[in-house]
């Protein structure tokens, strides 16, 4: 197996996290980097663009780390801007050992997993800039892999990724 890092970007509640929970029991060693977990020690609160952006360097960076070292990563993170995703991709640096992976589901769909409340609280005014609500998420026009959460299982989008990283020869 090789490293790599699997860049999963997509609206809040999309299925990021749960896809890369359940990859996790199927491939040794994966590490998660969790945007939500990660930003309480990088950058807290500040959902601002230019704290967004800097977020998204620095995780990338944290996951370039992870790759020099071997340890395959998946990234699980908004990265609401198309410049993100670039700036990941640029950062990272590693050819076919990144990938940006769209975690494809409608807002509408996004609303009805909320646990959180989230989206109840940005359409009340109490969350200002919530991507998707009242700040945009540029979706990627030509993703490496296209999850579509929204219509496909839990077990067939993890499906899909390990074939897609079987293809690359990554596992």
């Amino acid at each position: 197996m090789k490293p790599f890092v699997l860049w999963m970007t997509g609206l809040p509640c999309s299925g990021k996290t749960t896809i890369v929970k359940e990859l996790q029991k199927d491939i040794p060693n994966l590490a998660m980097l969790d945007g939500d977990e990660l930003r309480e020690w990088f950058s807290p609160k500040d959902f601002s663009k230019a704290g967004r952006d800097e977020h998204n360097k620095r995780v990338a960076h944290l996951a370039k780390l992870l790759l020099k070292h071997g340890v395959p990563s998946a990234v699980s993170l908004v990265s609401p801007y198309k410049e993100n995703r670039d700036n990941a991709r640029e950062i990272i640096n590693s050819g076919d050992q990144f990938a940006e992976c769209y975690v494809k589901c409608s807002v509408e769909k996004c609303e009805q997993r909320d646990v959180k409340g989230m989206y109840a609280k940005a359409r009340k005014g109490e969350i200002k800039g919530f991507t998707g609500i009242d700040d945009p998420y540029d979706a990627p026009q030509n993703p490496d892999l296209l999850i579509d959460t929204e219509h496909e299982s839990l077990t067939d989008s993890a499906k899909k990724v390990k074939e897609f990283l079987k293809k690359r020869n990554l596992i």
